[in-house]
């Protein structure tokens, strides 16, 4: 399977994995999610309101510069990782 497919895969399966992972490993799992679909972070920061959303933002942000593959790699290490 191509790493595309792969990456595909490990973000459908990371629903059903058998514990829950910590809000630390869900954000970094979000921020290597979307910068391995969609590259750097984009649109304005939100606001100091939304925190969730400030928090996802962030951890994207932190991403810029990383490949989309580099990332989708990292997102799948980090899923093997959980599944054990």
């Amino acid at each position: 399977m191509s790493l595309q497919a792969d990456f595909e895969q490990a973000v459908a399966d990371s629903k059903n994995l058998a514990e829950r992972p910590d809000n630390m490993t869900l954000l970094k799992m979000y921020a290597l999610y979307k910068q391995g679909s969609l590259g750097d972070a984009q649109g304005e920061r939100p606001g100091m309101t939304d925190f969730i959303a400030r928090a996802k933002w962030d951890a994207w942000n932190e991403l810029k510069g990383e490949s989309q593959d580099g990332a989708m790699q990292k997102y799948l290490d980090l899923f093997n990782d959980l599944r054990g």
